[in-house]
């Protein structure tokens, strides 16, 4: 950005100096070629315009002093404004003659500069000051000249501020209004591209806030059995080894699907084919409670349902969110709760909704702390995917449950929802 800057000042820079060059060299030319005319053509009752005479050289000093002011005319483009119309003024009281139209030429770059750098506001006041001040300068001269000061002759000299004024600011608009058009562009596009890695940033939080869920639940699930396994085998190992050999091979079976899930999930991160695999549905609950009970949780499971699809309406996104609920308050219990009975309801009767209840009596052991907290925001966010609403909280016995209540026809039941 330092360098962008320095370098556009550089070359507003070198526009100045060129545009006052430029000024200085057309004005300068057409007094040097004044004399060569013939001397038969101009009116005796002009000044003299040869080199050889003090008013040439005083022309001279004015054109070179409206050149020196153009210098600053990008920085301080009204105060240089200013100066310059000032100098036709001058000319016409001073060394009044055909030279007049030489201080002009100034005057014209002046109001570009002022066009393009100051805004409407202050032009609508500026602009019309310096065509008063050219017409004035151009009347005081004509008259000076010889002319008589009749209609004719303001009539003229108002064409001649006009003329001098309305070219440079039809040409500086015109030019502003280009430089303002790419300006705006190129906001348009860095507003496009911000927005753009804004919503790339989005997908790319939304994709980790998917596997971190998943990494969770399955991380907390099967990790939490096979601790639970491994303290019943450090309790049996002594007194029941053929129990304690058994529950090793469920150590050894739970260690096995939590690498196949941590995979499948790894999968996702680096094949998008990997999407397409099975997903966990309601009809699985019943297997997930089944392997809490093998590796020694007292889970009981309860399905309440009416003869209809189990699940229907909620679509495969729904169920998915309602297995990896009961997967996590499963998962909770028996790192809170160790050894309380355990009960998981799934309620399929009602038209429009269907919920699901984790809950535990809370009787054999006590919290053991407040946890990391994901596995709540797990499940808050993956409920509010589908539209559910989850609720959760102690019991009146001491326990612990989690409600999830999930309306039918909610969503599509497009997995491509939320990658999992």
């Amino acid at each position: 950005m330092p360098t962008t800057t320095t370098s556009h000042r550089a070359l507003s820079h070198l526009t100045e100096v060129v545009s006052a060059l430029v000024s200085g060299a057309l004005a300068i030319g057409g007094l040097l070629a004044l004399p060569l005319l013939d001397a038969a053509e101009l009116d005796e009752s002009l000044v003299a315009v040869s080199p050889v005479s003090a008013a040439w050289w005083v022309v001279l000093a004015l054109i070179l002093s409206q050149t020196v002011a153009l210098l600053w005319a990008s920085r301080l483009s009204l105060v240089v404004l200013s100066v310059v119309a000032l100098v036709p003024l001058v000319h016409a009281i001073v060394v009044p003659g055909v030279t007049f139209s030489l201080t002009t030429v100034a005057v014209s770059f002046g109001v570009f500069w002022a066009t393009v750098r100051q805004p409407s506001s202050r032009l609508r006041v500026a602009l019309p000051v310096v065509v008063l001040f050219v017409t004035a300068a151009q009347a005081i001269n004509d008259v000076r000249s010889g002319v008589a000061l009749d209609f004719a002759t303001i009539a003229t000299a108002l064409v001649q501020g006009l003329v001098v004024v309305g070219l440079p600011l039809i040409i500086g608009l015109f030019l502003a209004a280009r430089h303002d058009a790419r300006v705006a562009r190129d906001k348009e596009v860095l507003a496009l591209k911000r927005e753009r890695d804004a919503l790339v940033q989005a997908a790319v939080s939304r994709e980790r806030m998917a596997m971190s869920r998943e990494l969770h639940d399955i991380a907390a699930h099967h990790i939490s059995g096979i601790a639970l396994l491994a303290s019943v085998i450090y309790r049996q190992v002594d007194v029941d080894p053929e129990a304690a050999k058994i529950a090793a091979q469920q150590v050894r079976a739970q260690s096995k699907t939590v690498l196949d899930d941590l995979r499948s999930v790894v999968g996702l991160l680096r094949d998008e084919s990997e999407r397409s695999r099975s997903v966990e549905t309601l009809a699985a609950v019943r297997e997930l409670v089944e392997r809490r009970r093998s590796a020694g949780t007292a889970a009981e499971f309860v399905l309440l349902t009416t003869e209809r699809e189990l699940g229907s309406g909620v679509g495969l996104l729904g169920q998915l969110v309602a297995y990896r609920m009961v997967q996590e308050a499963l998962a909770n219990a028996a790192t809170h709760a160790p050894g309380a009975n355990c009960r998981v309801e799934i309620d399929d009767r009602q038209p429009g909704h269907l919920s699901v209840l984790v809950s535990n009596d809370g009787a054999h052991a006590p919290d053991l702390g407040p946890g990391g907290g994901f596995g709540l925001v797990g499940m808050r966010e993956r409920a509010e995917l589908v539209g559910a609403k989850v609720h959760y909280g102690a019991t009146e016995g001491g326990g612990w449950e989690v409600r999830l209540t999930i309306p039918r026809d909610a969503t599509s039941g497009d997995l491509t929802e939320e990658p999992t």
